[in-house]
């Protein structure tokens, strides 16, 4: 995948589509306090594992709060979605396992596996995890995303994923590594 990152800088967000930062007051055990908070979408990650490879489907992208850190800014990521429409979790996540990573799957495939508060020291965004089995004939494109999004699928074979829970050469996200052990905890 093709990833060149030219003139990158940070400016004042001064509108937003997406999140609004906040400065919070509050009294706690007499002792008066504020907290910056951002308020943003919650979302659905799903952990899609192909049957006919043994392998996990994910999803490879540019995340621009990374680069900032690492100045590579490519993370290894469960496919995944924000919540912005009137569907269902469900659908939602559906969605994203097509419109990202080219399989259809139905709403009778997909196993809710649990919920989780996402980045707690300034967001509190809710993240409700899914897991689908899918094979090639349920591929319905290369995937890649919907609206200039640059997503690079790739497989990762299931005897590579404890591996890669530990290696912190690769950005990932917690959700990443909790549902590769709650997949080995079910002992598919």
């Amino acid at each position: 995948m093709k990833n060149i990152i030219e003139n990158f800088r940070r400016e004042p967000l001064l509108e937003s589509s997406f999140i609004e930062a906040s400065l919070v007051r509050y009294r706690q055990n007499g002792i008066d306090k504020d907290w910056e908070v951002v308020r943003a979408n919650d979302s659905v990650a799903i952990l899609i594992y192909h049957r006919d490879r043994d392998a996990f489907v994910l999803v490879k992208q540019f995340r621009p709060a990374v680069y900032m850190t690492n100045q590579n800014g490519m993370t290894v990521e469960l496919c995944a979605g924000i919540i912005d429409k009137e569907l269902s979790l469900e659908q939602i996540a559906l969605e994203e396992v097509e419109e990202e990573c080219g399989y259809r799957a139905t709403v009778e495939s997909i196993e809710r596996i649990t919920t989780f508060y996402n980045s707690v020291g300034f967001a509190g965004s809710i993240q409700t995890l899914y897991f689908v089995e899918v094979d090639e004939s349920m591929r319905v494109s290369d995937g890649g995303g919907v609206d200039g999004e640059v997503i690079e699928v790739i497989e990762l074979p299931v005897s590579e994923a404890r591996e890669m829970i530990f290696d912190e050469s690769i950005a990932k996200t917690p959700g990443l590594a909790y549902a590769f052990m709650w997949f080995f905890e079910q002992s598919r």
